[in-house]
């Protein structure tokens, strides 16, 4: 028997074609973004539960329950209806003003989802890289500081001066991070400690500047002067909207990442190092120089985030500025998956819950704590993917009709 005439056994592994021929339901439930849009939409219906609790009215009607049991859940669905609506009003189209006031939620939620964008970015880079960067908090506030005092202390034209105060914010916060990167290159210390550390010693030393002459507007409060009209981000859509150019910046650093992260050769070598340090120094790689690189980048972007936050929304410095940035940004990268795509997307979600919280508050009396509650929710999901997609309907759906597709082919 000649070897073209060998019989060759059937492979017990499936074809291609039968590979792709497998349940889109199937398929599409093992995406991650699945997961995430399930988890928010199921942290939304368990912060439902408070936001009816909290309602006066259903609380009152809570007593005849089981005597008129209608008041009771049409309170608890009001309460949850005006909770949401408002939410939506405030943070995407308030359907009930005239005019241009209309889409103004739409353009304060880019607004604010600009510093999230930055400071995720950032901590996306470390996440992906194998490093727990917490100290974006420190990263933002220093960044910050830096923009302000080159943006009221410094001369130059519009342009030149924006672009000075960014970079200055990109320097300052890239090394701050980067003194955790380098303690972790040379002593091995662990960079959650280090950088959670850096954010307390990065909130007193800003406080104590705001004293001094360097950032201190003089008086009682300790607040910077307003930066130059030169330095400041100019406005998109003109002085009825506070959206500013630090959102298309935002975005093109978002582009920037991905290209660094997925096309550039150093992106390749903090994925490396992030999927396994052994393996990464064994093929070449300078694990400890990159840990120091991953750091300083990191940092840059979410000191870039506080600059966002100064030039273009608050104008002025204080101990406060930053917020809940820094940790808000956490969330951002862990919903985001360390994507920039999804970190953007994540920090508009984000955006809208804090541009539409107050408007919730004062038109349906719902706590602003919720907004909180529903953050805390999405992380608590996406942290535990296989508890969403077992809670889940669209899970049983799809199973069953995986099933009924399987046994259809048999």
């Amino acid at each position: 028997m000649s070897a073209t005439d060998t019989l060759v056994a059937p492979s017990a592994t499936p074809p291609p074609e039968t590979t792709e021929r497998r349940s889109l339901l199937h398929q599409g439930l093992d995406a991650s973004w699945l997961t995430i849009v399930l988890a928010v939409i199921m942290a939304l219906l368990l912060s439902s539960i408070l936001i009816a609790a909290a309602n006066a009215e259903v609380q009152s009607s809570a007593s005849y329950l089981f005597a008129r049991p209608g008041d009771f859940f049409g309170a608890a669905w009001d309460s949850i209806y005006s909770a949401y609506s408002s939410l939506f009003r405030g943070a995407v189209f308030d359907y009930q003003a005239s005019g241009v006031r209309r889409i103004r939620p739409i353009t304060e939620t880019m607004t604010a989802s600009v510093p999230l964008i930055f400071a995720g970015l950032g901590l996306a880079v470390g996440f992906r890289s194998g490093l727990f960067n917490i100290g974006a908090q420190g990263q933002v506030l220093v960044g910050a500081a830096a923009a302000t005092w080159v943006g009221i202390t410094v001369t130059l034209p519009a342009g030149l001066h924006m672009v000075l105060a960014m970079l200055a914010a990109l320097l300052v916060g890239g090394l701050w991070a980067g003194i955790a990167g380098f303690l972790k290159a040379r002593t091995g210390a662990n960079e959650v400690i280090v950088t959670i550390m850096l954010n307390s010693i990065s909130f007193y030393l800003v406080s104590y500047l705001l004293t001094t002459s360097l950032l201190a507007q003089g008086g009682s409060r300790p607040i910077s002067p307003a930066v130059a009209s030169t330095a400041a981000f100019p406005l998109l859509l003109g002085p009825s909207f506070r959206l500013h150019l630090g959102f298309v910046i935002a975005l093109l650093a978002a582009v920037a990442v991905w290209w660094l992260m997925e096309r550039s050769v150093l992106g390749f070598q903090f994925r490396a190092v992030g999927a396994n340090q052994r393996a990464a120094r064994t093929a070449g790689i300078r694990v400890n120089l990159v840990f120091v690189l991953v750091m300083l980048t990191a940092g840059g972007l979410a000191g870039l985030g506080g600059a966002a936050q100064i030039l273009g929304t608050d104008k002025t410095l204080q101990a406060g500025s930053a917020g809940s940035i820094g940790f808000d940004a956490i969330t951002v990268a862990l919903l985001g998956r360390s994507k920039p795509l999804g970190t953007v997307l994540a920090a508009l979600l984000f955006g809208a819950l804090r541009a539409g919280s107050p408007l919730m508050q004062t038109s349906a009396n719902t706590p602003i704590d919720i907004v909180l509650v529903i953050q805390a929710s999405i992380v608590l999901l996406i942290a535990a993917p296989v508890l969403v997609r077992e809670l889940s309907v669209v899970h049983r759906v799809a199973q069953l009709f995986g099933y009924s597709m399987k046994e259809a082919r048999a």
